[in-house]
């Protein structure tokens, strides 16, 4: 089969490989799926340069949520069909992977393709556990939303939305502008037009932001903090623009919260709550609320120059491989 893999840090176009390997059957608890999407996150290109929470270990093949079909079982499996079409947190590029039985979800597939399944479990899983379980967010309020043309913004958006709360999206160019506005967004501010857009926010949302799903950090979070409401909750999801300080007195001054949101490390004290969380994302699938949007998906051999582009953000929507 073949594998991606690199053996030193760096930027991803420059340190992975297309390497050919051994496929293993799978274990005791564990089940082989078939790739056929895999799905790339921002935290893939931090791992492949080092610069991610969790250390690299090398080798290192990028990917955290696959898409495939199941063609065999480990001992002690059960409730999983061989062929079923499944989403699995976990996984990566490679044409089979070996994953825990844990981490392996049917998805509907007359609601999704393979491609739109493999962007859920990371994303929509983050999105879910920021917006219901953080911020406990109610119909009505308002959510800002940085990087929202983005895997996890347009997760952010289609939740929020789902919710029955009104989205107020900031995005970098038309074209991306344009892909928010497709998901029903209407209030959308473009960063390149209006590089201060605390004033538009305020104004958008009626003086200031019951919610901040911020995925950017650096910049945008100092902008976004002087956009929320009086006990408004500033959601942490990561750092593409940089690592912020945050001045206390501003959080005391204006009553908001600023909220962590690991939700990997979540799912460590709590494993049962990606089944429940994913469960509801692929109910809201049936019903039309959510169809993730893809970036043009790249072949299985471009997927070094996919990750290369994501780190460049060049891509909109989510980043998808396909074999």
């Amino acid at each position: 089969m073949r594998i991606w893999r690199s053996h030193e840090l760096g930027e991803p176009l420059a340190v992975l490989r297309l390497e050919e390997d051994e496929a293993t059957d799978p274990g005791p608890g564990q089940v082989q799926v078939r790739t056929t999407a895999v799905g790339l996150t921002f935290p893939d290109v931090l791992s492949c340069r080092g610069d991610y929470q969790i250390p690299t270990k090398l080798p290192y093949t990028p990917g955290g949520e696959t898409a495939g079909v199941v063609t065999a079982l480990g001992d002690g499996v059960d409730g999983i069909d061989v062929g079923a079409a499944v989403a699995v947190l976990g996984g990566g590029l490679r044409e089979i992977n070996n994953v825990g039985a844990g981490g392996v979800f049917p998805y509907p597939t007359g609601a999704l393709s393979a491609g739109q399944a493999a962007a859920v479990p990371v994303n929509y899983g983050t999105a879910w556990f920021a917006l219901h379980d953080r911020a406990h967010v109610q119909p009505g309020e308002t959510v800002l939303v940085t990087g929202a043309a983005g895997g996890t913004g347009t997760a952010c958006i289609q939740l929020a939305l789902a919710a029955g709360a009104v989205p107020i999206a900031v995005v970098g160019g038309e074209e991306k502008a344009a892909v928010v506005r497709g998901l029903g967004v209407e209030h959308v501010v473009d960063h390149q037009q209006t590089p201060a857009w605390v004033d538009t926010v305020r104004e958008l949302s009626g003086g200031g932001v019951d919610v901040c799903f911020d995925a950017v950090g650096g910049d945008a979070y100092h902008q976004a903090r002087r956009c929320m409401a009086w006990d408004g909750r500033l959601l942490i999801i990561g750092f593409v623009g940089g690592i912020a300080d945050a001045p206390t007195n501003h959080i005391l001054l204006k009553n908001y919260s600023v909220v962590g949101v690991h939700w990997g490390a979540s799912l460590m004290r709590d494993p049962g709550a990606v089944a429940r969380q994913l469960g509801e994302v692929f109910a809201l699938a049936e019903r039309g609320a959510v169809a993730p949007p893809l970036y043009p998906p790249f072949a299985f051999e471009d997927a070094a120059q996919a990750l290369q582009d994501l780190a460049d953000r060049k891509v909109y929507g989510k980043a998808v491989v396909e074999t």
